[in-house]
């Protein structure tokens, strides 16, 4: 009797090894997809961030420009440049589900030029001593200062927390299930020579 029992025990091992190794793989598994989950949320976070304050700097670029053309209405071509960046900017959107490198180049490209065109019509302002001493003009001067910098500081920080997931997607044993859930990896912002500087918003003598 009792070998039987014995017999029995070593048929079902086989049975118990594989309802138990297949209990370990489903909550490793679930472990990996819920790790995973927080942090792509993390970096879709991260990316409103930024385009909170990119979009900061669109709705202080027309009292920016009114004002200008107040002092300096001749000056149109640099303020169409303006102008013509921000509406390009404002149509490159991207939707967090499908941020990819393609996306985020064409995004920091419209961003890019916007910047530069704001860079030159800084530097044209510099001619109109009665505007840099207009209290509204130096008002938006220093909102975008300021935006500029939060602008540098979400991007470093979306920057930091994609590299960290995609740092987690790269990591063995997580490589090898990544794939399959649908993770991808997340693109980051490039330090390009000259690119995504702050606009010169400075004046010397401006009163400030």
């Amino acid at each position: 009797m009792a070998d039987n029992s014995k017999k029995a025990l070593w048929a079902a091992a086989p049975f118990a090894f594989i309802i138990v190794l297949a209990a370990v793989l489903f909550f490793w598994g679930k472990g990996v997809y819920n790790t995973l989950v927080v942090q792509d949320e993390k970096v879709k976070s991260a990316w409103s961030q930024v385009e909170n304050q990119y979009h900061r700097r669109l709705q202080l670029i027309p009292n920016l420009v009114e004002t200008v053309r107040g002092y300096a209405a001749h000056e149109r071509e640099s303020l169409e440049a303006v102008i013509n960046a921000r509406a390009n900017a404002g149509k490159t959107v991207i939707d967090p589900q499908l941020l990819d490198q393609l996306s985020l180049q064409q995004f920091q490209s419209a961003q890019r030029e916007l910047g530069s065109s704001l860079s030159r019509l800084m530097v044209v302002m510099e001619q109109y001593p009665e505007l840099k001493a207009n209290e509204n003009f130096t008002m938006l001067q220093a909102q975008l200062e300021s935006t500029e910098n939060r602008i540098a500081v979400e991007r470093k920080r979306f920057n930091d927390i994609a590299q960290e997931y995609n740092t987690s997607l790269r990591s063995f044993p997580t490589n090898m299930l990544a794939g399959l859930l649908g993770f991808k990896p997340r693109p980051y912002f490039a330090a390009e020579s000259g690119a995504e500087r702050a606009p010169s918003v400075k004046f010397t003598g401006s009163g400030k």
